[in-house]
């Protein structure tokens, strides 16, 4: 069995914000899967689906961005995941250009606050991300507020296919092997 965490905001408020490309994606995945996301269960909302061959946990954390470890370590212990490469966590990235994904088998948060809380929680590194682009086409001041900002209307369609690339990035890293997904996506 696979977890695989979107990391984001809860609430309407923060539904269409840059922060919550983790989230977005697990919607997709739902959606593929005929499912939605709604089982409330260790601060987050889950849903149980199958990708290809593999039974898999989508999770969105509730406990908003910087605690976002609390969720994903106790929902490995719940459906006793077997090792943290089992563990595939989906994050938005400010530093990679808008629209792109990367897939890695491990590494630090980066400045990523969920990351940092997931890092802290599991106590390891070693689980896979896919990193979702969202640099800003212009230096900024104030991070945070580019971070926690809507995406613009004008972005939304790029945001769709961004969405569906990293959806269909977790289908290849589950189907397929991270390997192959690395050399497919990035």
């Amino acid at each position: 069995m696979w977890l695989i965490a979107g990391l984001g905001n809860p609430g309407p408020k923060y539904e269409w914000t840059r922060h919550n490309c983790g989230f977005m994606v697990i919607d997709e995945l739902a959606r593929r899967s005929g499912r939605e996301v709604r089982i409330s269960q260790c601060q987050a909302l889950t849903t149980k689906v199958r990708i290809g061959d593999q039974e898999a946990v989508l999770i969105k954390p509730q406990t908003f961005m910087n605690l976002s470890g609390v969720s994903v370590a106790a929902l490995k212990a719940r459906y006793e995941i077997a090792g943290d490469s089992r563990i595939l966590v989906i994050s938005d990235d400010f530093a990679l250009p808008f629209g792109n994904i990367r897939i890695r088998p491990q590494g630090s948060a980066g400045g990523h606050n969920g990351l940092k809380s997931i890092i802290a929680k599991l106590g390891t590194q070693q689980f896979p991300r896919i990193r979702m682009g969202i640099a800003p086409d212009h230096p900024l001041s104030q991070p945070q507020e580019f971070v926690l900002a809507e995406f613009p209307q004008r972005d939304r369609a790029a945001l769709a296919e961004m969405v569906s690339l990293a959806a269909d990035a977790v289908e290849t890293v589950l189907t397929d092997g991270i390997a192959d997904a690395m050399s497919k996506y990035n």
